[in-house]
């Protein structure tokens, strides 16, 4: 049972939010690789409900279920493209800010694969994810049981 209901409570702080993801999706990254990172942000984050969420946008768009179970350990493994691990480096970097504070070879790196704006465009959807998994784990927003 979630602690508030924060969308009822403070529709104009979730209207913000759905700003921010309605930029995000128009934004310059494609899909596939943006539901990636922000299904690894949240694994970092460990906010459930968008775990399960994002997991099953990336199945429903084709992703291979293979590169979606072993997401959680992506640089141990050989099933993703360097723009993608270059996206998820900076996408840890930046969630995990107060400890890494984003260095200069995790932005080399993803500036060797991404254009500035698509750069802008990734660290908005890292920062739009990042904000809806503080709201659902603070506000303990769980996935719905499933039967499938």
């Amino acid at each position: 049972m979630p602690r508030i209901d924060y969308a009822q409570v403070a529709p104009g702080a979730v209207k913000a939010l759905y700003g921010l993801h309605a930029y995000s999706e128009k934004g310059s990254i494609e899909q596939k690789l943006s539901l990636l990172v922000v299904l690894r942000v949240s694994q970092i984050n460990g906010c459930g409900f968008c775990v399960d969420m994002h997991t099953q946008e990336l199945r429903k768009i084709g992703e291979n279920q293979q590169r979606i179970d072993c997401l959680v350990a992506w640089s141990e493994t050989d099933l993703y493209t360097p723009r993608e691990q270059a996206a998820f480096k900076l996408a840890e970097s930046m969630t995990l800010v107060s400890q890494t504070h984003v260095p200069d070879e995790v932005f080399d790196a993803a500036q060797t694969e991404f254009t500035d704006k698509e750069l802008v465009d990734l660290a908005m959807t890292v920062v739009e994810i990042n904000a809806w998994n503080r709201m659902a784990i603070t506000f303990r927003r769980y996935p719905a049981h499933r039967d499938d």
